[in-house]
């Protein structure tokens, strides 16, 4: 059962690729190979586990006398998997309903008529660049959700959409990068106290911003011609159907923003998970429209309300999400991801080259598998220190490597779901400029850390620190549960591998 399931993945995946040959919708068959992977799961029992979900396993049935497999496997796992699905969903929801919002009030037109520029290059840039801040600001997944509703205003043809969306994906992981509250990878490292919010900007912002600026360049050299505005639909069409004024605009826009804006504010203050913050958020905005709209005609006040806007969301990319996460975290539960990693740490290279490829393939990997197990393994596996460069590493390959695909990260899997753009269109056209500037960006990586060791005498690698420098490295002992003193007569006077 434990190959037949790795077998299962691979065919419902190509289902997922040739969602359009096939005719068949994407959402669908992630749900069934959700439910497929589990039954195989279960079908198997205990014996398919891995030494570490054995030992899992054993835990339990420690703490719950008598209860077996199936009770450890429904009431443990599949709960715990539900709870960190729900908190995805539940911030997809939110957001995506609060942009929709903001768009059915048409304040998105206040920033599209800053946009004069119809050339394909320029727009190209100025619509990545704002991808790339604004990720980092909110998220890369809230971040691409409002930069397809501002495509929506500037560009009419399709394929054109399609490719300046598909570049917001990669502008949008590359701003998620490099930000603490960037992408779920970021928090990830973040919570766990892996990484510090400064250390992981600072070591971080070149490599991403290389990864979207080298395919940009190589497009500016490709790219002809401009793109076709919309005719009449960025007033007019709100004006024909319900009254909004300009007061109202701006007012639902700077609301909107800044109830995004809020989400990471209240993850900081609060240190409640983020799908809470955008709840909030999103019930703020509901009771200013109610109020706002509450003197208007029924017809105005229905199409301006948010259970009309709740009708407008794409619901089949929610449920695309719940089906491939089911998947995978049937693969995580089981062990394959766990052995996978384990495979990886064979390698037969010296440090750093080891873990620099190691973590470039786990990079590569999350274009095809979701990159939240994957570093969530690499976090159960490897213990390094705080601010190590493998954990830097981790986060910029982590978020930029699922550009690669278009179902490879948060952000493209909405965009997808929100455009419908083809999963082979992607695959020829997009993903190999992702590749390009994802191997720019490690390469800068980890040639800016190699220039930092060698020529600023106050940055010192983690795994070998002189005796001398003592805050450092009594920091280090401290966590690893020694004094200085000690360690210093134990190691001839050289803190090594901590």
């Amino acid at each position: 059962m434990f190959i037949l399931m790795i077998i299962v993945f691979v065919i419902g995946y190509l289902c997922i690729a040739l969602e359009h040959p096939l005719k068949i919708n994407k959402a669908a068959t992630a749900l069934l190979l959700g439910v497929l992977l589990w039954v195989l799961f279960v079908i198997g029992g205990g014996a398919i586990l891995t030494e570490a979900s054995s030992k899992d396993l054993l835990n339990f049935s420690i703490l719950k006398p008598g209860a077996g497999f199936y009770d450890w496997l429904v009431h443990l796992k599949l709960i715990e998997l539900l709870g960190e699905i729900g908190q995805i969903l539940f911030f997809l929801i939110g957001a995506m309903t609060i942009v929709e919002l903001i768009d059915t009030h048409g304040s998105f037109n206040l920033i599209t008529r800053k946009i004069k520029t119809t050339n394909k290059v320029k727009l190209l840039w100025i619509i990545c660049f704002i991808a790339f801040f604004m990720s980092a600001t909110l998220d890369n997944l809230t971040a691409s959700i409002v930069m397809v509703a501002l495509l929506r205003k500037l560009i009419d043809d399709k394929k054109d959409r399609w490719f300046f969306a598909s570049m917001v994906i990669i502008a949008a992981n590359s701003g998620g990068a490099w930000s603490p509250i960037g992408d779920v990878t970021t928090i990830m490292l973040w919570i766990a106290n892996k990484v510090t919010a400064l250390n992981i900007i600072k070591m971080t912002i070149l490599a991403s911003a290389v990864s979207i600026i080298v395919p940009l360049i190589i497009l500016s050299f490709m790219l002809k011609g401009s793109v076709q505005r919309p005719q009449g639909i960025i007033q007019d069409e709100h004006h024909s159907k319900v009254e909004v004024s300009d007061f109202e605009q701006n007012l639902f826009l700077i609301v909107g923003v800044s109830s995004l804006l809020f989400v990471p504010v209240f993850k900081t203050v609060t240190h409640l998970p983020p799908y809470l913050g955008m709840v909030g958020s999103l019930s703020v905005l509901w009771i200013l429209t109610e109020i706002k709209h509450r003197h208007k005609d029924e017809e105005t006040r229905k199409i301006l309300s948010v259970p009309h806007v709740l009708t407008k969301i794409d619901m089949s990319t929610i449920l695309f999400f719940l089906g491939i996460l089911v998947a995978v975290g049937a693969l995580q539960v089981c062990g394959h991801l766990g052995l996978l990693a384990l495979k990886l740490e064979t390698i037969p290279l010296e440090e750093p080259s080891k873990y620099y490829l190691i973590v470039t393939i786990i990079g590569i990997l999350s274009a095809i598998v979701d990159n939240v197990p994957l570093v969530a393994g690499a976090i159960g596996m490897y213990t390094f220190p705080t601010d190590h460069y493998f954990w830097e590493f981790l986060a910029y390959c982590a978020g930029t490597g699922g550009s690669i695909l278009i179902i490879g990260s948060a952000a493209g899997v909405a965009i997808m779901g929100l455009e419908k753009i083809d999963f082979i269109w992607y695959l020829r056209r997009i993903s190999w400029l992702a590749l390009v500037g994802y191997f720019a960006g490690a390469a800068t990586f980890i040639a800016e850390k190699e220039v930092r060791e060698r020529f600023f005498a106050n940055e010192h690698h983690v795994n070998t620190i002189d005796i001398t420098h003592k805050k450092p490295v009594e920091y280090l002992l401290k966590d690893a549960g020694y004094t200085l003193e000690q360690y210093s007569n134990e190691n001839n006077g050289t803190v090594t591998d901590i």
